[in-house]
């Protein structure tokens, strides 16, 4: 859904500001002009005068506006200044209460000459202001900005502190309105330091509010939360229940923004909330279009829908045109994410219609480059490039910089998908012009990719390269400047840059260069887990300062290892498919890393995967699991049918292997006992690698032994992990062992009932016996709280948990262990806790359902896994589905039987798979587990 503003903003929360000077009139009365002469005009003119200003506090507006438009047209005609200029400042304060902006702006340009001709430097000052404020009230942001930036240095020669208070406010309020967001920083920062100093915590709380919109523009959510609580904190304390409720609902947008989303609706719900009890009615459709948006980035979109229609039923009762346009804006490009374009457009050109009516120019620039959009997608060309055409003379008529650049990009991307790369080109290098003009570095970034594109797609691929080298250059200083983000919150910045470093592997490829090809794929993956990692385990800042491994790097991680190592990338691009443009993934690359430190590139072609077979590699990978019976959790996961005896399960498990293994086969090492590790990338995370099938159907299980790693770095650095834990054997009194818990209850979504959590009697004859073959006792249903394993998980050196797993696809932070509640707790062993953790241990072993899956992510899966190697534990044990209580007690038993005699833990995994095999062949029974990060 593409917008002007930042799709979770709403600007309108913040009212222009405006001071005492526009709301008293400023009454200048006869003997103000001069005293009374015996000239009948003049004096006539100065009791018509006189009479308005009687008037005026009875609310008798027609007579007093007659009256002083009387005496302003005799003022004129004897050339008395002094009587005009009063004349013409009253009648302007009239129109203020009537609210007619274009006589206030005409009155007050008339009057602003003549308080220059007399020096009248104060009369000056109030007429630049009004003009700013009619202007802004006109939401002609460029014109205030224009009238405040000449008023601004008189109020300041004058020493007009109040002028110049309001006037910083407003030009911070214009340049958010026009998206200068730094701008707005720039003067709202003035106005908050002002605010302070006199102590004024209403302005002050303006002020707060303002910034936090700012910061929000510019994606800085941290110090926009920073603010805003600020902001909230004022509110409560002068009990601004209206100003509470914005900023709830501005807390809302950036919870979204951070990931935090049950706090992201537990605000919005605030923000209605109030809304309701105060009876403002736009500030309830605010808080309802908000909830819209989150349920939107949530992937709920027929609840978005819901809570934008009640919005809408709002904003259309009360006539509230503007946010009319807004939703139907948005109930668009919400039937666009569900591939509706077809209701898409008809919600757009409502909003189109809206609009133009109310002359909201900005408005219109957006809802004509939606309708572009869809039509392109729809593989309309001919009238998405109209859209896009109009989009860009309108954006040049009204002088919009901005959205003629937006224009030019859309006009870019519509050629390179029609295979025009000269036109492509040439358009965004005129958008990227404007965005070096502008200091748009966004935009300037977006402006390369594309041009690094269309050169690819033209062949010539130097070009290409240096374009896209210069986009990954600037998206890698911004990653500079987010040392301060969160772990979660750099998640979010490097998904949003990938694209780049995707066409950048295929120009390599183009170019043979398949070494600089590798080193950008894994430049692209881990980042932000790398950065965790390196964090905690160095101690000097600049080992925490990695920087991405070269090709000299990488192959040493091998030879470390004693490895041979798979990096997959899948490379997608966009194809027309039955008339529609869509994104489809092409090929997969594959490079193998043998210990030697021989590279080796292939590649496999996917697009026969939905030309000919019509599926994806992701429908593949999903539909495989599937058919082996692979049940996700029905909590807050995908509940599939089990089904064991699908006929195609063997067929499934065998393309995969075709796809996967088959090229790069040979390569793989003879001897079993060597080691493969697997760096999978977005549905490869859920591949059951060890289940893959040749054609004569064996298991890869049985000819390798099988690791994985979210990236090679991330290899390394667990590498380093087990080095500082050395080498122990098993011990009962370094264990910690967990089954069955006293389940606690869990809500299958986030605003559904809890339900308690079925109990796992199999998951306890496991715990028991492996507890028994180490020689300890385990913690078994009451004992196992969350309170007494979260004492004791830093002490162990081997952690078994057999219990429920709940894995969230959306936030992975919220992927948890179920333990007994204490009554203090909710007995959920969170992800996010975990990660706050220091833990000691060798190896965690989580025996529970889809405790390796969570929210897939450029970083890795975003769950269990990835916080428990960040809390210090270099192998991870955990399972890609549902899994059956009896095979899985088998198969860990002699999984630690064979850790015994062997601390490899891959080859004990291996081991424990092919016996476990013997009497449930079935792979659903014994290829969920999969081994993260160290063998020994």
């Amino acid at each position: 859904m593409r917008s002007r503003k930042p799709y979770l903003t709403a600007i309108t929360l913040i009212l222009v500001i405006s001071g005492a000077i526009a709301n008293l009139p400023i009454l200048f009365s006869a003997s103000q002009v001069s005293a009374q002469t015996s000239q009948d005009r003049k004096a006539e003119a100065d009791r018509l005068l006189l009479q308005g200003i009687k008037q005026f506090p009875t609310g008798q507006l027609e007579a007093v506006l007659q009256s002083w438009q009387q005496a302003l047209k005799i003022y004129q005609e004897i050339k008395d200044r002094k009587g005009e200029g009063a004349a013409l400042a009253n009648l302007a304060n009239a129109y203020k209460v009537l609210k007619d902006y274009p006589k206030i702006i005409e009155c007050y340009k008339q009057y602003l000459p003549i308080a220059r001709e007399s020096k009248n430097r104060q009369g000056e000052s109030d007429a630049l202001f009004n003009i700013g404020l009619a202007y802004g009230s006109l939401q002609d942001y460029t014109k205030a900005i224009e009238y405040y930036e000449q008023g601004l240095p008189v109020t300041r020669e004058i020493k007009d502190t109040q002028n110049e208070f309001y006037t910083l406010g407003n030009l911070g309020i214009a340049h958010l309105q026009l998206k200068n967001y730094r701008k707005a920083i720039e003067y709202e920062q003035q106005y908050l330091a002002i605010a302070r100093e006199i102590k004024d915590r209403p302005r002050e709380l303006q002020g707060l509010k303002a910034l936090a919109f700012a910061y929000q523009g510019l994606s800085n959510f941290p110090k926009a939360l920073e603010y805003s609580q600020q902001g909230l904190d004022i509110a409560k304390e002068i009990k601004d229940r209206n100003g509470e409720g914005q900023l709830q609902g501005l807390l809302s947008m950036l919870y979204v923004n951070l990931g935090y989303y049950p706090k992201a609706i537990a605000s919005a719900q605030q923000s209605l909330a109030i809304a309701k009890e105060i009876k403002i009615s736009e500030q309830e459709g605010y808080a309802l279009e908000n909830l819209g948006n989150i349920y939107v980035v949530l992937g709920d979109t027929s609840k978005a829908v819901e809570y934008y229609q009640q919005s809408l039923v709002i904003a259309q009762n009360i006539k509230n045109r503007n946010g009319e346009g807004t939703l139907l804006g948005n109930l668009g490009g919400t039937y666009a994410i569900s591939g509706d374009y077809l209701k898409a457009i008809e919600y757009h050109e409502q909003k189109l219609a809206i609009a133009r009516e109310i002359k909201d120019d900005l408005g219109e620039l957006v809802a004509l480059g939606n309708l572009g959009s869809s039509y392109m997608v729809l593989g309309n060309n001919p009238k998405g490039i109209d859209y896009y055409q109009q989009e860009l003379t309108k954006a040049r008529k009204i002088k919009d910089r901005f959205g003629e650049g937006a224009a030019l990009r859309h006009f870019g991307d519509a050629y390179i998908d029609s295979g025009d790369y000269p036109k492509a080109i040439e358009h965004l290098q005129q958008a990227l012009v404007i965005a070096q003009e502008l200091k748009d570095t966004g935009s300037k970034n977006i402006a390369l990719n594309s041009l690094g594109l269309a050169f690819y797609k033209q062949g010539n691929l130097t070009l290409a390269e240096s374009n896209l080298i210069e986009a990954i250059k600037f998206q890698e200083s911004l990653r500079l400047r987010a040392k301060g983000l969160e772990d979660i919150q750099k998640i979010l910045l490097y998904d949003q840059q990938r694209s780049s470093y995707e066409t950048l592997q295929q120009v390599f490829i183009a170019q043979k260069k398949t070494d600089a090809a590798l080193e950008i794929s894994e430049r692209v993956r881990g980042r932000a887990f790398v950065e965790l990692l390196a964090s905690r385990i160095f101690s000097n800042p600049k080992e925490k300062l990695l920087t991405p491994p070269t090709i000299a790097e990488i192959k040493q991680t091998a030879k470390l290892q004693n490895a041979t190592l798979v990096q997959y990338s899948i490379i997608s691009d966009k194809f027309k498919v039955e008339g529609k443009i869509q994104f489809k993934e092409s090929e997969l690359y594959i490079w193998v890393i043998k210990p030697t430190g021989e590279v080796t590139f292939r590649k496999a072609d996917l697009k026969p995967l939905w030309q000919k077979e019509n599926t994806t590699f992701a429908n593949l990978v999903t539909t495989s699991r599937q058919a082996i019976g692979a049940r996700g959790t029905a909590f807050r996961g995908i509940n599939v049918t089990y089904n064991p005896n699908a006929p195609k399960a063997k067929h499934n498990l065998k393309r995969l292997h075709e796809l996967l293994i088959n090229p790069i086969a040979d390569l793989l090492p003879k001897n079993y006992d060597n080691k493969v590790i697997f760096i999978p990338q977005h549905s490869l995370f859920l591949v059951p690698f060890a289940a893959l099938q040749d054609a004569e159907g064996k298991y890869l299980i049985e000819k390798h032994t099988i690791l994985t790693s979210p990236s090679i770095q991330v290899l390394d650095l667990t590498r380093k992990q087990r080095q500082r834990l050395g080498t122990k054997p098993i011990q009962g009194k370094d264990t910690l062992i967990v089954g069955n818990p006293t389940m606690p209850f869990v809500a299958p979504k986030i605003d559904e009932t809890p339900q308690q959590l079925t109990p796992l009697p199999g998951a306890e004859i496991e715990a028991t016996a492996i507890s028994k073959l180490l020689k300890t006792e385990p913690l078994i249903g009451n004992k196992a709280t969350e309170p007494n394993v979260v004492k004791r998980l830093p002490q162990a050196r081997f952690v078994h948990l057999a219990t429920h797993g709940i894995f969230d696809d959306i936030q992975g932070l919220n992927s948890a262990i179920a333990l007994t509640p204490s009554g203090q707790d909710d007995g959920l062993l969170t992800a996010s806790e975990i990660l706050d953790l220091k833990l000691n241990a060798e190896v965690v072993v989580l025996s529970a359902c889809d405790t390796g899956r969570g929210r897939i992510s450029g970083d890795g899966v975003i769950g269990l896994s990835r916080s428990l190697i960040s809390a210090g534990v270099p192998s991870v044990l955990v399972s890609l589905w549902a899994v059956p209580d009896a095979p899985t007690a088998r198969l860990m038993t002699q999984f630690y039987q064979n850790l015994q005699k062997n601390p490899d833990k891959a080859q004990a995994l291996r081991q424990a798979m092919l016996t476990t095999m013997k009497t449930n062949p079935n792979p659903v029974d014994w290829a969920a587990f999969t081994l993260i990060g160290e063998a020994e």
